[in-house]
């Protein structure tokens, strides 16, 4: 029997580690937390010191159990989660569970899953710290009174099942209000001046020169000016500039810099990028990945000069510190990056392959040499006005880390760069012959909505949140329906293009599309209405400046500065008053709505809110004498800028469309979006049809569309058992039986299958299903659930 026990939080982190020890040595998994607060009840009690009332979930009480009786059996136990506040917490309630004595347990940390680190740690044991403890159980104990006394306020106030949250309401602030940005933002136009020279390149040959005018020009007149300046004018070259130009290289990842480059780079989400890099992190490729350090240990830096001076030479090594600015830096304190920097490639799946090397990129990138360029401008002077233009051009002369790695930007195309682009030799006093000066009009942009990577750009930047909440913050507002990714699809407009040729200036009229964005985070109509509301009744929680203030007194509490009662004290005494004075106020209209006009037909009132189901439109109030009239908003409508003749055209709805075969076809909206209905069926209208336009011959077209695939998917039935259907998936034919569905042999044909014989295939698979290791004693069968 093994004298120690090694209890980590996930199964891979323990095969992992169990290869660096002995015999003597058996690593377990907790599953994560083995015990939390309860799902349905508040759980805190207020009125002694907000003490938690724990309780370990019915799926986690075999595991803990289990742990238990190891642990008696064992001489040592070593506590092994991770590192950061999360992972202390872990320890903590491991310990208190499992009632270890604390004679014989040990806690032990370490930021890499290596041989050396594990055996180091094992040398340099420490008790809990239950200062870390504190932090998070104040970060779980406040969001919990946050979420718990705001979200039934919302039910009251907005619609039911709507849920609040200390950083999830601040978050959905920030996505709000980028969005009303741009609404309210008006473009101003300016004329941009471009040429092109033909100057001669060493050899003689005539080359173009690229040149921008040095300032934009306010109006069409101005523009038009400047071309016929230009048309008379000589110009010449008034100085010429060159110097060295240095660039370094980015810090090596922190969990907020990786979320965001994976995004750009590769095309994860966040929550995707955490999931990778922890299978990294478990499986013992990088070190921690929730950091917001940029350090790197002596250890790594050392490795990484190593590695550069192999692969690429001398000259390319260049060690550095760096330093976290990041006040109350708190989780692991290394950055994120391989363990062994000699493994440029890594065995795994595609996603973590990708990763893994953007990551030892970037840490390879930050311990090398600087990029020298050299950086040229030239002045033109025109003979015939004040502007200039000016002509620039950079070439990379020693490409340093530039030879491994390149920083991305959010919004890509807005990055210009001259890299690259040699000028032609030229000198000063010299005269240029121009081939072409354009004026281009040119519009002012909005503000770029957020992607989910400059999100956390913008919540690091403010103190919302730490590397932990980002991806679980993100996650959870697209979940709850406040945001959601989608597509803006811009909208056409005309712009002036001013050119002049030899003597000639031609004046035309372009059109381009404006303002589209792709994967962007949209607030719903929910989102609009439950910010405005909280922002008006509590703007204390709502408060950039109160999210990050707390987030430093949790490092307070982390330093054993601040007892964390003493702050969940101070919050509630003047939080809960609040809740109970908004819950009692009364309001005329119910939150969020708006009140578009009268319904000429009617005489009544129009206005559109958040139902119980999402937005809509109501014609009439409660106090009318007969019942309003009600219906969903169009998917693309918002209840802040839907017109009074949108609202009036979905009462329209549901129209007739004429009989076929003797049945009734309509066509109306509902909560899932517009539907024909026919002979007790519904068929949904395929985007872009419009349920006021259709005609009947196209929704019958559509209605026996779907019957066909219907047929095709439902291949036989059978009356002795109506439970019992063989169906066509995505994967093949199979059996769907009570609730669970049985994929069919690859010899058999489904259409020929009797009853008998699907039930033994039924029966076969589940007794192979309760016979396997990963179901064994569960006591359920391995029928895929229906989803």
């Amino acid at each position: 029997m093994p004298a120690n026990l090694v209890i980590v939080e996930s199964p891979a982190k323990a095969k992992t580690i169990e290869k660096f020890l002995g015999k003597d040595y058996k690593v377990l998994s907790s599953y994560g937390h083995i015990r939390d607060l309860k799902k349905k009840e508040f759980s805190i009690d207020t009125e002694h010191g907000f003490a938690p009332d724990y309780e370990i979930p019915a799926d986690k009480e075999a595991i803990v159990q289990s742990l238990r009786t190891e642990s008696t059996k064992a001489d040592t136990v070593w506590l092994a989660s991770d590192e950061d506040r999360e992972g202390e917490a872990i320890a903590w309630h491991l310990y208190e569970v499992l009632k270890l004595n604390p004679d014989h347990t040990r806690r032990i940390v370490f930021h890499e899953i290596t041989k050396t680190a594990i055996l180091k740690a094992i040398e340099q044991p420490r008790s809990i710290d239950i200062n870390l403890v504190n932090a998070q159980q104040a970060r779980r104990v406040l969001d919990r009174i946050v979420g718990f006394e705001l979200s039934p306020v919302l039910w009251k106030k907005v619609k039911p099942s709507l849920s609040a949250g200390r950083v999830q309401s601040v978050a959905v602030r920030l996505i709000v209000e980028r969005e009303r940005e741009i609404s309210a933002f008006h473009t101003e136009a300016a004329y941009r001046v471009t040429a092109l020279f033909q100057v001669p390149d060493a050899d003689g040959k005539p080359v173009e020169l690229k040149a921008e005018m040095n300032r934009r020009l306010k109006t069409k007149v101005e523009a038009q000016q400047l071309l016929e300046s230009c048309r008379l004018s000589t110009f010449t070259i008034d100085d010429i500039t060159t110097r060295p130009v240095k660039k370094s290289p980015a810090a090596p990842f922190t969990t907020s810099t990786l979320q965001q480059e994976a995004a750009r780079k590769l095309g994860f989400t966040v929550s995707q990028t955490m999931r990778v890099a922890q299978q990294l992190y478990e499986a013992g490729h990088i070190t921690y990945m929730r950091t917001d350090s940029v350090n790197l240990s002596q250890l790594a830096i050392h490795a990484s000069k190593e590695a550069v001076s192999r692969l690429m030479g001398e000259k390319y090594v260049h060690s550095r510190n760096y330093h976290t600015k990041t006040k109350g830096a708190q989780e692991a304190h290394e950055a994120i990056r391989p363990t062994y920097m000699e493994n440029t490639r890594i065995g795994g799946t595609a996603q973590e392959k990708k990763l893994y090397d953007l990551i030892w990129k970037r840490t390879i990138a930050s311990q090398m040499a600087d990029a020298e360029l050299q950086k040229t401008t030239a002045t033109i002077s025109i003979s015939r006005a004040p502007e200039q233009f000016v002509a620039e051009g950079e070439i990379v002369t020693f490409d340093g880390f530039l030879r491994v790695y390149r920083e991305s930007y959010d919004d890509d195309a807005e990055q210009t760069s001259t890299e690259d682009y040699l000028l032609p030799p030229l000198t000063q006093g010299q005269l240029l012959q121009y081939k072409e000066i354009t004026a281009t009009e040119r519009f002012t942009q909005a503000p770029f909505r957020y992607t989910e990577a400059s999100l956390v750009r913008k919540m690091e930047e403010l103190g919302i949140g730490r590397p932990s909440t980002y991806a679980p913050t993100i996650s959870t507002i697209q979940q709850r329906g406040y945001v959601e990714k989608g597509d803006r699809e811009g909208a056409e407009r005309t712009y002036n293009v001013m050119s002049l040729q030899g003597d000639r200036i031609t004046d035309l009229t372009r059109t381009e599309t404006a303002g589209s964005e792709k994967n962007k985070l949209l607030p719903t109509d929910t989102g609009l209405v439950v910010t405005d509301f909280l922002v008006q009744n509590f703007p204390d929680i709502m408060d950039y400046n109160f999210t990050a203030n707390v987030e430093k007194e949790f490092d307070e509490i982390a330093e054993g500065e601040v007892v964390w009662t003493n702050a969940m004290g101070s919050f509630y005494q003047s939080f809960h008053p609040h809740v109970v004075s908004t819950l009692a106020t009364k309001t005329t209209h119910k939150t969020g709505e708006r009140m578009l006009g009268t319904d000429p037909a009617s005489g009544k009132v129009v206005s559109v809110k958040i139902g119980r189901f999402g937005p809509m439109a109501q014609i009439g109030s409660i106090d009318d004498t007969e019942k309003p009239r009600f219906s969903p908003l169009k998917k693309g409508m918002s209840i802040e800028t839907v017109t009074l003749e949108e609202v009036l055209n979905l009462f329209k709805l549901p129209r007739t469309l004429g009989t076929y075969e003797g049945k009734s076809v309509t066509v109306g909206i509902g909560r899932f979006g517009p539907y024909i209905y026919y002979n007790s069926g519904y068929t949904s209208l395929p985007k872009g049809v419009d349920p006021m336009e259709i005609e009947l011959d196209e929704a019958m077209e559509l209605v026996r569309a779907k019957a066909e695939a219907t047929a095709k998917k439902h291949l036989k039935k059978f009356e002795q058992e109506p439970e019992l259907e063989i169906m066509n998936g995505r994967f093949g034919p199979y059996i769907a039986y009570k609730g669970s569905n049985y994929k069919l042999p690859k010899d058999v044909v489904p259409q020929e299958l009797t009853l008998e014989e699907c039930l033994q295939i039924v029966k076969v698979q589940q007794e192979k299903a309760e016979n396997s290791p990963k179901t064994k004693g569960k006591g359920r069968f391995a029928g895929k659930k229906k989803e």
